[in-house]
């Protein structure tokens, strides 16, 4: 059996939607759904069983010899959280202990690291496993932190010859955008938040630049759309020799200004951009380009090509424009 942690949320949902198309093995579910809706995000999908957090370590331990794989994508994402007890307690240390028990068991882990890692980017985003290399990068924010502490703890214990699981795999994902992201609120993708302006008849709303070199509206990120994300983390389940820290995105940066462009394009509508203030409290911390080093991967033996940010937009509209745009 599979055990995919955070498997309600946004990525975690497409994986088991992924998985369920993919696979023949049963696939146990581990999240909170609490009072939201993510529930939604797995009511067409056939799964094996549910588990709460609370009762994760016991259920391992009762299936030990069944479990192939650990698909670990549960965290606190928000990259505006600002308890900083919790996020290292939920990222951070849990990550240990779900790394430890499948070292335990021989188990493959497969985890998400993200994007946010590196910073300001001033250092690059090659999916380095160099500890030098590593330590020169300053997340913004607490989230990209704990994730960053995570990254570094397995790769010491890879540098000092430490027993790992048969396979270990961090993803560092970069801008992901698709559908099942509707609970995360703020934290949705620019699409969803530029559909919903422009289907109500408003403006798609870009920030303004405040770095020389950027006019407002072209700072860079690297899109990728879902299912590329899912196909990555398929093609480790299924090529289990290969372990590492590993970038997820196109390696292609496009502009928010191209972004918005393409919804537009998929509803079949003129540009209607306006561009407002960047909050003060983000300005310092704004990263204005992001894009995937892919070779890593490429190099690995990973062969599939990207979705172009115009074709994944063009997908992901034609969910939401559905009465019931789940997955």
């Amino acid at each position: 059996m599979i055990i995919i942690t955070g498997a309600a949320g946004f990525i975690g949902s497409n994986l088991v939607k992924f998985l369920e198309d993919h696979t023949q093995e049963p696939l146990v579910i581990v999240d909170v759904l609490d009072h939201q809706e993510k529930w939604q995000n797995l009511k067409n999908r056939k799964i094996h069983d549910f588990i709460f957090p609370e009762s994760l370590f016991p259920y391992l331990n009762e299936n030990a010899g069944k479990i192939t794989h650990l698909f670990h994508l549960g965290a606190i994402s928000a990259t505006t959280e600002t308890d900083a007890n919790l996020i290292i307690e939920t990222n951070f240390r849990l990550s240990k202990e779900l790394l430890a028990w499948c070292t335990e068991h021989s188990v493959a882990f497969i985890y998400a690291s993200s994007a946010a890692t590196y910073g300001d980017g001033s250092h690059g985003f090659v999916d380095t496993e160099s500890d030098a290399d590593l330590k020169a990068f300053t997340p913004l924010n607490a989230y990209a932190w704990s994730k960053h502490l995570f990254d570094r703890h397995i790769l010491d214990l890879k540098d000092k010859g430490l027993k790992l699981p048969p396979q270990w795999v961090g993803l560092k994902f970069f801008n992901v955008y698709g559908p099942n992201e509707y609970h995360k609120g703020q934290q949705m993708s620019v699409v969803k938040h530029i559909f919903e302006s422009v289907k109500s008849g408003g403006a798609a709303k870009l920030f303004r630049s405040y770095k020389e070199g950027y006019k407002d509206g072209e700072q860079l990120r690297d899109f990728i759309w879902i299912d590329d994300c899912t196909k990555v983390m398929h093609w480790f389940y299924q090529n289990k020799t290969k372990s590492g820290l590993f970038n997820v995105g196109t390696g292609k940066a496009r502009s928010f200004y191209d972004l918005a462009s393409s919804v537009f394009s998929a509803l079949d509508r003129p540009n209607n951009i306006e561009f407002i203030d960047m909050p003060h409290n983000l300005r310092e911390k704004y990263q204005y380009f992001t894009e995937a080093n892919m070779d890593k991967l490429k190099n690995a033996g990973y062969t599939e090509s990207f979705t172009s940010l115009e074709d994944g937009v063009k997908q992901y509209v034609s969910y939401l424009k559905k009465d019931d745009p789940y997955r």
